[in-house]
């Protein structure tokens, strides 16, 4: 679906002429600049006289009586930059890429260490682990994403990279991570809630084929697979915490990006004399080449990011932010020549989605500690329509309409006091849910109407101390939430979510790490929501929070050239997951396709348990080098219908991703990444239902034979990608350009065969010579995997 078809040979070219222009015409000053502040974090108060490095070079400089900093006349390029301060622990934000045409601005908060620790020599790191989350904490930054082979300036592909962290062989961006299920993450935009990153979202769940946040915006995504701080709720197997990057302020910017699929403009600059902003659109071009291509479907997205930062004072600081999209997935009914392509025009129904995030933080910063006060309203609309022979003269077989909003207000504190580190707050949402079923279905007709109005309150506190001259690190923090949905729900200390967390520092370099943890998440709204159609009575109203019990265990030994070598071990024992009657499967089973979960009669009676090892080796930009090394050995089982725990959807034995590249002269870089994953479980088909005249007619599809839950695997699938970039830095403007190959040897693996219907000439079904009541089958050829080259150029001025 990202593909661009276009000849490699063709760009290799380009770039050559490129690099030649490049070359003659490139600017020859070097007028770079970093400058930015230097601040405690926990009170905001300026660092005067601190230290400010670039690693690796003879430059750097010291902030002023006022915390402030500025490098001027740097070469364009990446750098690493280290802070230090006297008292206070060390800091490196790392690939810092500079320009000519635009200076990079810094904020950077700085921890103060509990006691003086002159005896010891404390290593700058650039990487975290802080008292709540020692392990099971990655981040990701911005030019590890933008230049991350195959990834396509996508957040959710870039974390394939992770271990842990699987993915499916389609083109989706489902984030399965530990073995859990596409509905068990959650996301934060600076603090602020939103429920999906992805384009053609799949409601219940969060996964689709294309990311919505512009990574123009990102400064760096920490992303937590356990070890969840207290103040981040409703997530059983990922938190992502977006933190987006202060906005030029010397003035106005632009940037222009062409990619595999889509063109993105970004307008950035001062606004006011305290403050500054970031604003974005992104349209997509799949459309046009799905059409030209003589593809069945015709995706069309679009998307608008904002930011907008507030400084009314030193004490005061207020956020706004803005996301949202607007998603067409239309037919291409001319596209009919080939069984396939009638298969999917016989069942991919029309869809239409929008969404959007909107929300302020306001942080006032005392003293000891600072309060965070965050307002915001997330909502989604679903449109999906589904004609017989796609004609809207003839059967409707589905209309669906829904619609999910939450109005959410969050108050906490984060303060250090008398060596103890606190956060504690309060969360308060009014959900509204609405749908609109109509639906034909071998189980009969379903249709309902539904208006669900309810709250979710919910009250967090986290306490953490280091011992022993900061050897020891120790945190203990619980939240309960509820709900006033159903009596089963109301009472928040029926969920209870105490964790805990101990680091022990054997050494500077090398620590020892653990977390246990019962965390609770909400079944999707699509279950609450279910009526019955013929009394119209809510069906599900005794579903309850499933439960998870998190114990993770793992080492960390830091190497003095940005290299970290982590190993842990996790397990993850589920109970309470929403089983689906109709189907007789467990929902942690679904969300890896397009459509709707979870809109049916379900018990919350389900249960898994995820359980595996992960081995990381992770390279940070050293002497032109960077890379990662991800080995993740894991097992994922959910009951069935009998209570046997069988392989889930998401069970991968075995995923190992090698990413690497280097930066040469010139401005020149090459990445490559390649990764294996163990072939994952499917459902085969239930030919007998499936070839009935009156399902088939209905669907257009097989229908899963659940009495053989995941009793079969794909093979085994690998993949290599490459990607060159090359930058030119002018006066006034700089150019990226890149190569990015998927798939270089092409290799291909056969998916689950396709059920489908015997035709005649004309396309049309033929029944069964031995049974009238049913269509003849076939299987259809479902082999994945092609070359895609994609030139990308990003343009900034």
């Amino acid at each position: 679906m990202h593909c661009i078809y276009l000849k490699a040979r063709t760009w290799l070219q380009l770039l050559l002429m490129l690099s030649v222009f490049g070359a003659l015409h490139s600017a020859s000053a070097q007028n770079g600049v970093i400058s930015g502040l230097l601040y405690n974090e926990i009170n905001r108060n300026p660092l005067p006289f601190g230290t400010i490095l670039l690693q690796g070079t003879p430059y750097g400089t010291y902030t002023d009586s006022a915390g402030r900093f500025e490098i001027r006349n740097l070469p364009p390029g990446l750098y690493n930059l280290e802070a230090r301060y006297n008292g206070f622990e060390p800091v490196v934000l790392y690939e810092i890429q500079l320009s000519n045409s635009k200076p990079q601005v810094l904020e950077i908060g700085m921890k103060e260490k509990n006691v003086a620790i002159d005896s010891v020599n404390i290593v700058a790191s650039p990487f975290k682990q802080p008292e709540e989350s020692p392990l099971s904490l990655r981040t990701i930054g911005t030019n590890e994403i933008k230049r991350y082979p195959g990834g396509n300036r996508d957040i959710s592909r870039v974390i394939q990279a992770l271990p842990g962290v699987a993915s499916t062989i389609s083109f989706r961006n489902d984030i399965l991570i530990r073995g859990g299920a596409p509905n068990e993450n959650r996301f934060y935009l600076d603090g602020i809630e939103t429920p999906n990153i992805n384009h053609f979202a799949t409601q219940g769940a969060s996964g689709g084929p294309v990311g919505m946040i512009n990574v123009d915006f990102i400064g760096e995504v920490d992303v937590y697979s356990g070890a969840f701080p207290a103040n981040r709720g409703n997530a059983l197997s990922s938190v992502f915490e977006f933190r987006q990057r202060p906005a030029r302020n010397d003035r106005l910017g632009f940037t222009a990006t062409v990619g595999a699929s889509d063109l993105a403009l970004t307008l950035e600059g001062p606004a006011g004399q305290n403050g500054d902003f970031l604003f974005s659109a992104r349209r997509s071009y799949l459309q046009l080449l799905f059409k030209a291509l003589k593809l069945p479907f015709l995706p069309t997205y679009n998307d608008f990011q904002y930011k907008q930062t507030i400084r009314p004072g030193q004490r005061h600081e207020i956020k706004v932010v803005g996301l949202g999209a607007i998603d067409e997935f239309a037919l291409n009914t001319d596209a009919n020549e080939t069984a396939y392509q009638r298969y999917l025009l016989n069942n991919l129904p029309v869809n239409t989605q929008w969404n959007y995030t909107i929300g302020t933080s306001y942080k006032y910063f005392g003293d000891e500690g600072f309060w965070t006060l965050v307002l915001s309203r997330n909502m989604i609309n679903f449109n999906t329509e589904k004609f017989e022979d796609n004609d809207p003269a003839n059967t409707q077989l589905l209309d669906y309409r829904s619609q999910e909003s939450e109005n959410k207000l969050r108050l906490e504190y984060t303060g250090r006091k008398k060596g103890f580190k606190w956060n504690a707050g309060i969360n308060f949402e009014w959900v509204r849910y609405t749908t609109d079923t109509y639906n034909q279905t071998r189980f009969g007709l379903i249709d309902f109407e539904t208006r669900l109005n309810f709250a979710k309150y919910g009250a967090f506190v986290q306490v953490s101390r280091q011992l022993l001259q900061d050897r020891l690190s120790l945190s203990l923090g619980t939240r309960m939430d509820g709900n006033s949905f159903s009596a089963a729900m109301r009472n928040p200390l029926e969920q209870f979510s105490p964790r805990f967390s101990a680091s022990f520092r054997l050494t500077p370099a090398f620590s020892l790490n653990a977390n246990a943890g019962i965390f609770y998440q909400l079944p999707p709204y699509t279950i609450l929501g279910y009526r019955d159609s013929r009394t119209q009575a809510l069906v599900n109203t005794s579903t309850t929070y499933i439960r998870n019990k998190q114990l993770v265990a793992g080492m960390a030994y830091q190497l003095p050239t940005n290299t970290r070598l982590s190993v842990e071990a996790y397990y993850k024992r589920y109970d309470r997951y929403p089983f689906l009657l109709r189907d007789s499967v467990s929902l942690a089973n679904l969300g890896g396709d397009f459509g709707v979960i979870g809109n049916e009669p379900a018990v919350s009676v389900s249960e898994g348990r995820t359980y595996g090892l992960e081995v990381l080796v992770q390279q940070r930009l050293y002497q032109g080098f960077y890379g990662i090394l991800a080995y993740t050995l894991g097992w994922s089982e959910f009951t069935d219908k009998e209570g046997r725990f069988v392989p889930s959807s998401w069970d991968s034995r075995h995923i190992i991703s090698i990413t690497g590249g280097k930066k040469f002269g010139g401005n020149w870089e090459v990445g490559a990444r390649w990764r294996f994953q163990s072939g994952t479980p499917y459902t085969p088909a239930d030919v007998a239902t499936s070839s009935l005249i009156s399902v088939w007619d209905l669907r257009g599809q097989a229908v899963p034979d659940y009495e053989q839950l995941n009793s079969r695997r794909i093979r085994g699938f690998h993949q290599l990608d490459v990607r060159v970039d090359k930058k030119w830095f002018f006066e006034r403007w700089s150019l990226n350009l890149f190569l990015d190959v998927q798939n270089v040897y092409g290799y291909r693996i056969p998916g689950p065969p396709v059920l489908s219907v015997q035709e005649n000439e004309q396309g049309q079904p033929l029944v069964s010579a031995d049974d009238p009541a049913r269509y003849a089958t076939t299987f259809l050829e479902n082999d994945i995997g092609i070359v895609q080259p994609t030139l990308g150029v990003v343009i900034t001025f």
